[in-house]
């Protein structure tokens, strides 16, 4: 009997890493940039080189920043500077709430840790194919800006 639950087990897992991948499959890119320190550093400019082979298909754009409770701001601003295979930049200066006005962290936490999702763009065409390049620099007022972890960079293909 425990052979027979064994190997109902091992076959209960092999089926589910199979479909695994498939429930991500929206998924264009993702990546992430850790912090030396938790510190931010204004010169310290994280880029994403993102292949784009589908232009056809829309896709949604997002930002994600884990930061700590020593964070010393409720919202953050961003110079985000998109170059397109063909060497066109637009560049956005945005603003982010992180936190409500009682200093309670939006998104996810866990202990120090706080994980939000920003979104940047909705129903993008990406043009052209190639390698889109996208650089975010934080637009505070305070060179080295603590309490960041890491920051993110995450595109998704909208199911229809």
């Amino acid at each position: 009997m425990i052979r027979g639950i064994n190997r109902f087990s091992s076959i209960l897992i092999l089926t589910f890493l199979l479909l695994l991948p498939s429930c991500n499959s929206n998924v264009v890119y993702t990546n992430s940039r850790a912090m030396s320190q938790e510190t931010w550093r204004l010169m310290d400019i994280p880029v994403f080189k993102v292949p784009i082979s589908d232009t056809l298909k829309s896709n949604n754009v997002f930002f994600t920043i884990r930061n700590g409770s020593s964070f010393p701001f409720r919202n953050i601003y961003f110079f985000v500077t998109t170059t397109s295979p063909d060497g066109k930049k637009i560049t956005d200066t945005l603003q982010y709430n992180l936190a409500d006005e009682k200093g309670n962290w939006y998104g996810k936490g866990f202990g120090d840790i706080h994980e939000l999702n920003l979104p940047y763009k909705s129903n993008v065409f990406f043009p052209l194919k190639g390698t889109y390049e996208f650089k975010i620099q934080h637009g505070m007022r305070v060179e080295n800006l603590k309490g960041v972890y890491d920051f993110g960079l995450r595109i998704e293909k909208i199911r229809k």
